[in-house]
């Protein structure tokens, strides 16, 4: 959608007095800031390790590098620095998961899931336990990656994990926690009040 605005803006020459931003800027501003507060100690005993995927539209095709590096701090402060393992290559040299684009919903399942081969090769050679998946395309095309190679990694977005370092995470919003995430409930001080 990002995308889309951006490029629709551009193409049709739509005058506008606002920027087109993504949430990813804010959570980095915002944890920054000191206006978000994620506690990555839940994660700290239980060492369970994260990488991430940087969507084409967002990444490649719209904000670069920068916004990668952001999406990045913003997982590194929810997850620990010491948790986060990355993707090779990345950035805006990432391999797109094959779930963009129209992809998704085309009706050409069986050449969407040989295209993403690629990008499960590359999710296991991080020995990552979870993806964090940038948007939803590639939440819906890495899950099924996931199943039908047989990776078992979990596919969250990146607000569910935020929700859960701030003890705010609902029991009907753990879907796609593995069992080693299900239980896990953040106290935090900021929330409790």
């Amino acid at each position: 959608m990002t995308f889309a605005v951006r490029a629709g803006l551009k193409k049709f020459n739509i005058e506008h007095n606002f920027e087109v931003k993504n949430i990813y800027e804010y959570y980095a501003k915002w944890i920054r800031e000191g206006k978000l507060k994620p506690n990555s100690d839940w994660n700290k005993e239980l060492g369970i390790k994260f990488t991430c995927q940087d969507p084409c539209q967002i990444v490649r095709k719209s904000y670069g590098d920068e916004i990668a590096k952001d999406f990045r701090y913003a997982i590194k402060a929810v997850v620990g620095e010491e948790n986060f393992v990355d993707m090779s290559p990345n950035f805006s040299n990432n391999y797109c998961c094959g779930g963009g684009g129209g992809f998704l919903q085309s009706g050409f399942k069986e050449e969407r899931l040989e295209y993403g081969r690629i990008k499960d090769r590359q999710i296991k050679e991080t020995k990552a336990d979870y993806v964090i998946a940038g948007c939803h395309n590639c939440h819906a095309q890495i899950h099924e990656l996931s199943k039908h190679y047989e990776g078992n990694y979990p596919v969250i977005h990146f607000w569910t994990i935020l929700a859960l370092s701030l003890g705010v995470l609902g029991p009907n919003e753990r879907t796609y926690l593995g069992d080693d995430l299900m239980e896990v409930n953040v106290f935090h001080p900021e929330t409790a009040m």
